[in-house]
């Protein structure tokens, strides 16, 4: 049987063509994926990988086209695998789903380990479905939905982790505060500098004004040393070492603490602490805890009597803490900004107390949060890192 003749120099130049234009389309988007992973830019990446996906299968069909059906059947009779996008989309983190008349489907890995399927999501979340809604609610987390019509009946749709995209920015937030920070920090310094000149000039000249420029300076520096302290134990938290820690022992040294700083005059409840243990960094966990105390009695001081604190331990896949008061609650402008470095509503307050607590517990792999709940609770929420004794 004779051989098909080789293909013609025009063929062979248009797929020549065609596979360097695919490879720079391909290269190009790994590298806007891989930018946009790094910065948190979600959309960017979604949009990066369905444009390399277009261009690459548009190229595709088009040279199948030109080669004719001869080039069809060799290159199924070849069994060729999927086109090399597909093992890119399946890389990225960010679950990605199909929908269409069939229903619901995921077509990556992070997708398939989100909905414990191979192909078909069933049941299809109703979110997911005609393109309407804009929040997924799955696996205890919300998902931001962001899609794009693909063909008449199909949509293409990234999930982005809500709590995690905040939790970026946050971060991305507090880093460039603390940058600022360290900048008005050495702005601070100047009056001092200031005033010192100003005392020594008066010293020599036996200026009767150099006490009440003395005592302004003492005030200046004690209260740069403290802005100063606390930016340092903000800024070089140090890595926990965990070991575990019975919770009772815990809940002791936080009571004496308690009482040592509020004596009578808020009630402090500690209960559901026996019989656990926690793998954490007790020095740290205990700071933490303390600024969650803290924070509750001066809270309650500041509310109606009865004053109270009341810690409890919550057991279930892990340990929860919740820390409750029986203050006047938080306002709904500053529940958003609460654990922000530095911001307090409080005259006396340094702002340092709920920002700590947080990067402390994510440190240890967990998370604070202000419940949505009466009286105003705070719950340390951990991986299960703790048992029962």
């Amino acid at each position: 049987m004779a051989s098909d003749p080789p293909p013609t120099p025009p063929l062979r130049w248009r797929r020549a063509a065609g596979r360097s234009a695919s490879g720079v389309a391909l290269v190009t988007a790994g590298a806007v994926l891989v930018l946009a992973w790094q910065q948190g830019w979600w959309a960017t990446a979604f949009g990066a990988a369905t444009g390399a996906a277009w261009i690459v299968a548009t190229g595709g069909r088009s040279a199948l086209r030109e080669g004719g059906a001869r080039v069809a059947d060799a290159t199924a009779s070849a069994g060729a695998g999927p086109l090399p996008i597909g093992s890119l989309v399946d890389q990225v983190p960010v679950p990605l789903v199909r929908t269409d008349e069939a229903g619901v489907h995921a077509i990556n890995r992070a997708a398939r380990t989100l909905f414990a399927t191979d192909d078909r999501i069933l049941p299809p979340p109703p979110a997911l479905l005609g393109g309407a809604g804009a929040r997924l609610r799955h696996a205890g987390r919300s998902w931001r939905i962001d899609g794009v019509d693909t063909a008449p009946g199909q949509r293409l749709a990234a999930l982005i982790d809500v709590a995690a995209e905040e939790r970026a920015a946050e971060g991305r937030a507090g880093d460039e505060m603390i940058d600022i920070l360290g900048h008005e920090l050495l702005n601070g310094l100047s009056p001092i500098v200031s005033l010192a000149d100003s005392a020594v000039t008066a010293a020599q000249r036996n200026d009767a004004a150099l006490p009440g420029i003395l005592a302004t300076l003492a005030r200046r520096v004690e209260g740069l040393e403290g802005f100063t302290r606390a930016y340092r134990t903000l800024s070089r938290l140090p890595d926990p070492v965990m070991r575990p820690v019975p919770l009772d022992e815990l809940g002791d040294d936080l009571a004496r603490l308690f009482a040592s700083r509020f004596g009578a005059t808020v009630a402090l409840g500690i209960g559901g602490v026996r019989g656990h243990v926690a793998q954490v960094d007790r020095d740290q966990f205990t700071q933490a805890l303390w600024a969650l105390l803290q924070n509750g009695a001066e809270a309650a001081l500041a509310g109606a009597e009865p004053r109270r604190v009341d810690v409890t331990v919550v057991a279930g896949r892990g340990l929860a803490i919740r820390v409750a008061d029986s203050g006047a609650g938080v306002a709904a402008a500053d529940r958003a900004r609460i654990f922000r470095p530095f911001f307090t509503t409080r005259p006396q307050g340094s702002g340092i107390g709920l920002s700590l607590a947080r990067r402390i517990v994510r440190a240890h792999g967990g998370e604070v949060r202000l419940l949505d709940v009466e009286p105003t609770t705070f719950e340390v929420a951990c991986p299960p890192w703790g048992s029962s004794g």
